[in-house]
């Protein structure tokens, strides 16, 4: 490694661990918080301790990426505004020379990204969703945060305005049953109770609408007694549960069962799509480090003024930008016709067009 290389290499790298620092803290408050408020709720040291394991690794998919593009478009905004670029032409180095060892660095942080999305992630999802299922009642109850809902629970979202201790105040439970069918539950209160292992709400002045699957009219009472299973038997895993040779798996037998299942195939093809976008997903996250580096460094090279604001503004705008459309795409997931799972891609595609423009303006 040249000297002017190693000088704008350790730059970059020295921007990049202290953003990746300030980054964690920043993205980790809430976690902490919400650790703290289990502590305080008398959570078991050993959930807590599960809980903690799984989500801090997952926030690495979000900060590695963004701190190397504040740190590439600050660090070459700097050498630009300090004539250092400049400099570094009228000696004869190429841009491509001085931003080789920053995208190389940033190509092995994207390899790293899709091994935590692909292993890390999938393993934190379905420790997580699994955790409700090994809580007492007592545990249960403590987690339910008024004007929260909580959607734990197997069939069931449950939204509570007030509690105080096991009594829950203007409880609504939305259920979701076998068929399909959805019904609404609202008491003014109801008291948590059960065995340790299951959980059960004691309505008081209730409306339930519909009253079932056959009777589509609204009921009312003034006392109903109602389980919900806290500890279930088997855990279903879902398609952010699954690492990567997992899902390929998946893939493949829905892909099967499409074909031998020609009446259900619009459903099925849907369910394909869901696993297809969440595994170009996964992809496209992890790519966001590579296309940050190579569009951050020439944006930041023609950020003359004030590299701090300017440098920021270009950098939120990005992030936005390509998170966004990814986010786009994942809400259209079942819109098999539309092929999300190709059009997510897009804004790996635009990054590196935007950077062969931007790099062949400057060399």
């Amino acid at each position: 490694m040249k000297a002017i290389e190693r000088y704008v290499f350790g730059s970059f790298l020295s921007s990049f661990v202290l953003a990746f620092l300030v980054l964690s803290f920043v993205l980790t408050i809430g976690l902490l918080v919400q650790i703290v408020g289990y502590i305080i709720d008398g959570m078991p040291a050993s959930l807590i301790g599960r809980f903690a394991a799984v989500s801090f690794p997952e926030t690495l998919q979000w900060t590695i990426p963004l701190a190397l593009l504040v740190s590439s478009v600050l660090v070459f905004s700097r050498l630009s505004a300090d004539s250092e670029i400049a400099a570094m032409r009228a000696c004869g180095i190429n841009l491509l020379a001085i931003m080789k060892w920053p995208v190389l660095f940033a190509l092995a942080a994207s390899a790293l990204c899709a091994w935590i999305n692909n292993e890390i992630v999938p393993r934190g999802h379905e420790i997580r969703r699994s955790l409700t299922s090994k809580l007492s009642v007592e545990n249960t109850v403590d987690l339910i945060e008024p004007g929260v809902p909580v959607r734990d629970f197997p069939g069931v979202e449950l939204y509570v305005k007030r509690k105080e201790g096991r009594w829950l105040y203007d409880v609504t439970a939305t259920i979701t049953a076998e068929k399909g069918v959805t019904r609404t539950i609202h008491a003014d209160k109801a008291l948590a109770s059960g065995d340790g292992e299951d959980m059960a709400l004691e309505l008081y002045s209730f409306t339930i609408d519909p009253v079932d699957e056959k009777i589509s009219a609204q009921g009312r009472g003034e006392y109903v007694y109602y389980p919900i299973e806290v500890k279930s038997g088997t855990y279903v895993k879902k398609g952010k549960d699954l690492r990567f040779f997992e899902l390929l798996d998946k893939i493949r037998s829905e892909r099967a069962e499409i074909k031998a299942a020609r009446p259900e195939r619009k459903e099925g093809r849907k369910g394909l799509s869901k696993l297809k976008v969440e595994l170009s997903k996964r992809f496209v996250f992890a790519m966001a480090s590579l296309c940050f580096v190579m569009v951050g460094i020439p944006l930041g090279i023609r950020a003359q003024r004030k590299e701090s604001t300017v440098g920021m503004a270009i950098s939120l705008a990005i992030a936005l930008g390509y998170y966004l459309f990814a986010m786009l795409m994942l809400s259209n997931q079942k819109a098999y016709a539309l092929h999300p799972e190709v059009l997510m891609w897009l804004p790996v595609g635009v990054c590196f067009a935007l950077s062969a423009w931007f790099v062949k303006r400057n060399l």
